[in-house]
């Protein structure tokens, strides 16, 4: 019999809703809602999130401003496959996952953005249509996919922190389940909606935070949901050794994701 491999899926269904954990998934989530605004108020453009990258892609189709759409798009991609290799990698090896390696790399990043920006390297923040701005871009949507393939991939695919497109379908569902369901059905889609809502909330209150302190800060304001990131790495991701079977149990996964 070969050896029984570490899981990667550390949050299992129960998991994910304790108040334990909470906190983790609504910090993630505002620190990806922090990361989109200062995106789009140093660059003018949005990184967290596939959808608008690609319709991006599509309405300059006809320009030669869909190279940049493209990168961005594809960067978020090579973020998620690098969280892979301490994942999965490691897994494949018969060696405990680092599920804190993806965040960590993700604050790395962050911080890297607000020191070089700090430093001039990436011109006037807030100032539109030059090359460092694409840089910019490129590691954001980097430092994007990694935080939301660690979620995922920690949790069975149940949490999804740098876009709302499934989380508010999810949450027009359980809203709905709460009406027409009883006992445990309403009681899950109570808890469901409830986390959801949060996460909803979490993302917007982080790019309102923005706002003000990128007028007072400029690119040093990524600074802040780098520490949100760390914050939740230390949080939900320690200790780094595996969960136990017990921890690894848990319900079916469910056919939506958040």
């Amino acid at each position: 019999m070969g050896m029984r491999r570490p899981p990667v899926e550390v949050h299992t269904p129960d998991v994910v809703f304790s108040l334990n954990h909470l906190p983790t998934w609504f910090g993630l989530a505002f620190s990806a809602g922090a990361v989109n605004a200062a995106a789009f108020l140093a660059t003018q453009r949005f990184v967290s999130h596939v959808t608008g990258s690609v319709t991006t892609t599509g309405m300059r189709a006809a320009s030669q401003l869909v190279a940049e759409a493209l990168v961005v798009f594809l960067a978020f991609i090579v973020g998620a496959a690098v969280s892979v290799v301490p994942l999965e990698g490691r897994r494949q090896k018969g060696l405990p996952p680092r599920f804190h390696a993806p965040l960590m790399i993700e604050v790395m990043v962050l911080a890297a953005v607000a020191l070089l920006g700090t430093l001039g390297l990436f011109g006037l923040f807030g100032a539109t249509e030059t090359a460092a701005s694409v840089v910019v871009l490129v590691l954001l949507a980097f430092a994007m996919g990694l935080q939301n393939a660690t979620a995922a991939s920690t949790t069975k695919g149940l949490v999804r922190t740098t876009h709302l497109t499934g989380t508010a379908t999810d949450l027009g569902v359980n809203v709905g389940t709460i009406f027409v369901a009883n006992g445990e059905v309403r009681t899950g889609a109570l808890k469901g909606a409830a986390f959801r809502a949060g996460k909803v909330l979490s993302f917007a209150v982080g790019a309102a935070t923005m706002v003000p302190l990128s007028w007072w800060f400029g690119w040093f304001v990524f600074v802040v949901p780098a520490i949100i990131v760390a914050l939740c790495a230390a949080s939900s991701f320690e200790p780094f050794s595996p969960p136990s079977a017990d921890d690894v149990t848990g319900p079916p996964r469910p056919a939506r994701s958040s």
